[in-house]
Parts: C-alpha cells; sequence; structure tokens
C-alpha cells in the first residue's frame, strides 16, 4: 500500500497539486523523518531505509535538512557566515547533547529536495567545514511536516 501512496503523492505533484509555498523550517509540525549520524554510512542507505521506515517521509518533496556541528566556541558565528553563502542558517533551537567546554553546538539547516547526490555533497561540504574550524560534523537529519491531509495520504 505504501507503494501505491508514493505513486499517488507523485503524480499529484507532476500535475501540480504539490506544494505551492515553499516549506517553512520554522513550522511547529516538522518532525525527523531520515537521519545519519554514522561518518561510515552512505546518504543513499539512509534515503532508501527512511523510504521503507517512516510514512511521513515524502522523498519528492522539500525537507528541512539540518547538519549538526560541534566547533570551538569561537568558530560559531565564522562558520554560519560560511554556510550562509550556501543558503545555510543557524536553526533557532540547537538542542541535542551538551559539548565540552570551549566548543559550541551550531545546526546549520536549509530547505531543499533531498536526494543521494545532493545529500552526500552537502554531508562532505559540512564535514569540510567543520574540520577547516577545528570542530567535527556529528551527522544530519531531515525534517518535514508530521501531519499530512488524509484525502492525500489516503490509499
Amino acid at each position: 500500500m505504501g507503494a501505491v501512496t508514493g505513486i499517488w503523492q507523485r503524480l499529484r505533484s507532476l500535475l501540480g497539486g504539490g506544494r505551492s509555498e515553499p516549506l517553512d523550517p520554522h513550522r511547529t509540525d516538522l518532525v525527523v523523518v531520515v537521519s545519519s549520524f554514522d561518518d561510515a554510512e552512505a546518504c543513499s542507505t539512509v534515503l532508501d531505509r527512511g523510504a521503507m521506515a517512516a510514512p511521513q517521509w515524502i522523498p519528492d518533496e522539500e525537507a528541512v535538512l539540518r547538519h549538526h556541528l560541534e566547533l570551538p566556541a569561537g568558530a560559531v558565528e565564522e562558520a554560519a557566515a560560511l554556510a550562509g553563502q550556501d543558503g545555510y542558517l543557524p536553526a533557532l533551537s540547537a538542542g541535542g547533547a551538551a559539548v565540552p567546554k570551549g566548543r559550541a553546538a551550531l545546526v546549520l539547516q536549509r530547505v531543499q529536495i533531498l536526494d543521494a547526490l545532493h545529500c552526500a555533497q552537502e554531508k562532505s561540504r559540512m564535514v569540510s567545514l567543520a574540520q577547516r574550524l577545528g570542530g567535527t560534523a556529528l551527522g544530519w537529519d531531515a525534517l518535514q511536516p508530521g501531519e499530512r491531509d488524509p484525502k492525500i495520504t489516503a490509499d
């Protein structure tokens, strides 16, 4: 039945029935639909697993892609400025685990359609950014709205 839902959603999107406004990353109904905090795990594996496991995950629709970084406290502004050149903004609430003294957590996010190639490119970009600034890229996740219109998701 899930395959039928996916086909219906793709068809709806092709016929112009998809979202007309960009996804607002500050919506309160966003939920994590895919994530990876394992350096060795390929983005394609994560996205395939997400498509099978998360009923909210709709691969052809926009998602809020978030990268979780741990940086020296003095490097946060520079990291945000550098990532901002590629459309990333610091998340309003970083959440997550406590960091050691002198370090800071930074979550950078942007809205995009998420596919394996672009996800891998962005993951690599964030690893490079964090390393240049003496930090670590901890992982990434993607959010989409958790509640869908039942008329759209019904099989």
